[in-house]
């Protein structure tokens, strides 16, 4: 099923309606007479006077919000949402989830950072949770495809840009909260406050999962939902005893007073956190916890997370962490299944967040043995600059500069020599490399692969 009505003229067709959205970076009344150039025969706009049938309101944005929720909601009742939220772990936590639903017979779309997934990739996303246009797009080519629920990602900055107004949800789950997008927020009040929002919007039966551990946990446990609360303290889903090793992880639960053994392939106490979320959902929708134990066995991480290659007797991994807490967690989480040592090639995001970049390069220091400073996503800022800043207050000297990131991962595998970790971080899955409004291919898992096919051939 298509939507009547369209905000991209590029996917105008003759007879549509185009509806000239303003966004941060572009005005859709702009490409008014696009639009109609494409066929467009009815115009809904803030302003002006076409040549075509026009109607003029006041919020383009409202307009259209509105006009989905009347004209389809009815068809897309017919999903079980669920909302993840939180700094780190939305992706690793929704895909996990979509796998077990999926393997389970229950077939699940996902929508998120690494794309649109039903079972195998439909096809990449420009943002985490995409404009509200867009999710119903989606749940309309879902329902289409026989999907029975969705799993979103669902970032702070999607809610405060109302791309999930309106939704209502069956779960909404909490993560965790620590220091991201300030430079967007301000403060971590307004943070948290942006993510509560989610928990705003379950449906009258529907159930909140909250991580009780993380000191943000009173913004979710909203008085007047259900609330299901699961970690190492005290809680409806409790983990204890946590073991890893190099080739997976080991841990108890409890629920209900009843102890159950697990064990998964994922490393990491954080991955167990993320790995709750499906146990807890899987359990809620009455599933065995037999079965749940044999399907969280057969769990794999998402692309670009602890994705690991194996160099000698080395461990290649790259990883998505781009913020202080995630790179620190992962860092901790390799120290203790690594015999060797731990080196990292990294850097920080252009034009945002100037303030986490010596924070980050002073956990990279302190707990590596080496450090490749490198660029990351440099958006509109000079690499030197970022750079710069990184180095600010920096009193460790396990480092070098090289700005070329390919050059930066070959000199990483270079350092390696027996039973060592090399970590290269921040852009996981991503394809690319943003360089001002330019997206130059790059992909860190493909650079090393082709690394270590020329260094097998070489040998």
């Amino acid at each position: 099923m298509r939507i009547d009505i369209q905000s991209d003229s590029r996917k105008v067709l003759p007879g549509d309606t185009f509806i000239a959205i303003k966004g941060i970076d572009r005005d859709g009344h702009d490409y008014i007479e696009k639009a109609i150039e494409n066929g467009a025969t009815k115009i809904i706009a803030e302003h002006g006077n076409y040549s075509v049938e026009t109607v003029i309101v006041d919020d383009t944005e409202k307009y259209l919000i509105d006009y989905l929720h009347e004209h389809y909601d009815s068809y897309i009742s017919k999903l079980k949402l669920i909302g993840i939220t939180g700094t780190n772990g939305k992706t690793t936590s929704a895909f996990l989830l979509h796998m077990a639903l999926n393997q389970l017979g229950k077939k699940t779309g996902y929508i998120g950072t690494v794309g649109f997934y039903v079972k195998d990739k439909i096809r990449s996303l420009d943002n985490t949770t995409p404009n509200l246009y867009t999710l119903y797009s989606i749940f309309l080519e879902c329902i289409e495809m026989g999907v029975e629920q969705v799993v979103l990602e669902v970032s702070s900055q999607a809610i405060c840009g109302n791309r999930v107004k309106g939704l209502l949800f069956d779960y909404a789950i909490f993560t965790n909260l620590t220091e991201d997008h300030l430079d967007f927020h301000k403060t971590m009040e307004n943070y948290a406050l942006a993510k509560q929002q989610l928990f705003r919007q379950l449906k009258k039966d529907g159930k909140a999962i909250v991580n009780i551990d993380d000191d943000y946990k009173d913004y979710y446990l909203l008085k007047e939902n259900h609330n299901i609360t699961f970690g190492k303290k005290e809680s409806d889903y409790q983990i204890c005893d946590i073991h890893m090793n190099t080739i997976g992880s080991v841990f108890t639960l409890i629920h209900k007073n009843e102890k159950t053994i697990m064990k998964t392939s994922l490393i990491g106490e954080y991955n167990i956190y993320n790995l709750m979320i499906t146990i807890i959902i899987l359990k809620e929708m009455g599933c065995s916890i037999e079965k749940i134990k044999e399907v969280v066995s057969n769990l794999n991480a998402p692309v670009g997370r602890m994705e690991t290659l194996i160099y000698s007797d080395n461990r290649i991994i790259v990883d998505y962490a781009h913020t202080p807490d995630a790179m620190e967690k992962l860092i901790h989480t390799v120290r203790e299944v690594c015999d060797g040592d731990i080196y990292a090639v990294f850097g920080c995001t252009g034009s945002r967040e100037r303030e986490k970049r010596p924070v980050m390069m002073k956990i990279a220091t302190s707990l590596c043995k080496y450090v490749i400073v490198t660029i990351d996503d440099l958006h509109e800022e000079e690499a030197n600059d970022i750079v710069h800043d990184m180095l600010e207050g920096n009193e460790n000297q396990n480092y070098e500069v090289e700005l070329n990131r390919k050059k930066a991962i070959e000199k990483g595998i270079h350092l390696l020599k027996h039973h060592d970790i090399l970590l290269i971080m921040g852009k996981g899955h991503e394809d690319f490399i943003i360089v001002k409004n330019q997206k130059i291919p790059f992909n860190d898992v493909q650079i090393v692969k082709e690394m270590l096919k020329e260094k097998e051939t070489l040998s």
